[in-house]
């Protein structure tokens, strides 16, 4: 079987084709890599003006080595194999969307430390429990949420109630799903 593209591969493969440096590239895309990367790794530190990074349609099982991207914004992991939101602490203040759909993510915890996240995307995971769903209230900025086909999701999706449920739950989102949520104003005592 052929060995794995490491990233320090993939990101010369993908200065030849875009004519850029990788430690001066603002957006860099490295999905989709023939063999796939399995690792992040440490080779990514050096991408410090780094806004955007595209990793998905890899093989990455865990969220590594992103110290060095002070300036990142979104984060494109989907189509991965990862498990987990450890490792994100290092990007924690400046990331504001992380596209995590189609992983194996049944847990949600180390998803607090990301202080400025506006949007997740995040379906086609494996959360099945309000208990881990609740710790996404634990983001303040988070306004735009993709959780569609989650267990948890298909679940109360099924019985009709899960766009009350979830946003019952998280009462700061503007969208979850691709649907706005529309609130509804509690009277204030005007009778």
């Amino acid at each position: 079987m052929a060995k794995a593209t490491t990233v320090r591969e993939a990101l010369a493969k993908w200065e030849e084709k875009s004519g850029e440096k990788a430690n001066e590239a603002k957006a860099i895309k490295l999905y989709g890599q023939i063999p796939p990367i399995e690792k992040m790794d440490a080779s990514l530190s050096t991408l410090t003006n780094c806004e955007k990074l595209s990793l998905s349609t890899n093989c990455i099982e865990k969220i590594t080595n992103l110290n060095g991207l002070k300036n990142l914004r979104i984060l494109s992991l989907g189509r991965n194999n990862i498990k987990a939101f450890t490792g994100l602490e290092a990007v924690g203040d400046t990331l504001e969307e992380l596209w995590i759909s189609y992983n194996l993510i049944e847990k949600l915890k180390g998803i607090q430390c990301m202080k400025n996240l506006k949007v997740l995307y995040m379906s086609n995971n494996l959360v099945k429990e309000w208990g881990e769903f609740v710790r996404l209230a634990e983001l303040p900025c988070l306004a735009d949420l993709v959780f569609v086909g989650n267990p948890l999701e298909e679940k109360y999706s099924a019985e009709g109630s899960w766009m009350d449920e979830a946003s019952k739950r998280l009462p700061h989102l503007k969208k979850l799903d691709g649907t706005p949520v529309i609130k509804q104003e509690e009277d204030e005592g005007e009778s």
